[in-house]
């Protein structure tokens, strides 16, 4: 077994979306949480600071992930030990996963077990939705307010 961990030159997606489609099509289909409606889908995955960023939808769980990016090298880790990033959103907390196809990756849950409630399409929106806020920045006015009263917003001005 390598130390290290090389990155995917190209979107890992196609290759996530593989090896949890083998897991879900065996070991996970019997536990009462699995929801067969519900797709194995790699959302919204692009490069941030060299590293493959996006979400990972399952029957069972969704979950952001994180994957080396083209020529980056990871030193191998514990599977389970946790790591806390600061991405646009804010500090995640990760969680070291390794799966057969794609080698280790950084996980944070959002979700597992998955809502009883929700419809193919509504995870699938979730999933693309959490992929693209988790890069998002913050919109804060920090000139503003906290709580801008009527005259406050008055007295700001353009330039201020």
């Amino acid at each position: 077994m390598q130390n290290v961990i090389n990155g995917f030159q190209l979107n890992p997606a196609t290759q996530l979306e593989a090896a949890f489609q083998a897991i879900a099509a065996s070991d996970m289909q019997g536990l009462p949480f699995f929801q067969p409606q519900i797709p194995v889908r790699a959302c919204g995955f692009q490069l941030f600071e060299h590293q493959w960023i996006g979400s990972l939808l399952t029957p069972w769980m969704l979950s952001l992930l994180v994957l080396p990016g083209p020529e980056q090298i990871w030193q191998r880790r514990a599977v389970g030990e946790k790591l806390a990033l600061i991405l646009p959103c804010g500090n995640v907390r990760f969680t070291v996963g390794e799966i057969n196809g794609c080698g280790q990756y950084l996980a944070s849950s959002l979700m597992s077990p998955l809502d009883n409630h929700l419809s193919a399409e509504q995870a699938l929106a979730l999933a693309e939705h959490t992929a693209r806020m988790a890069l998002s920045l913050p919109v804060v006015d920090s000139s503003a307010p906290s709580n801008p009263g009527r005259r406050a917003l008055f007295r700001l001005s353009p330039g201020n």
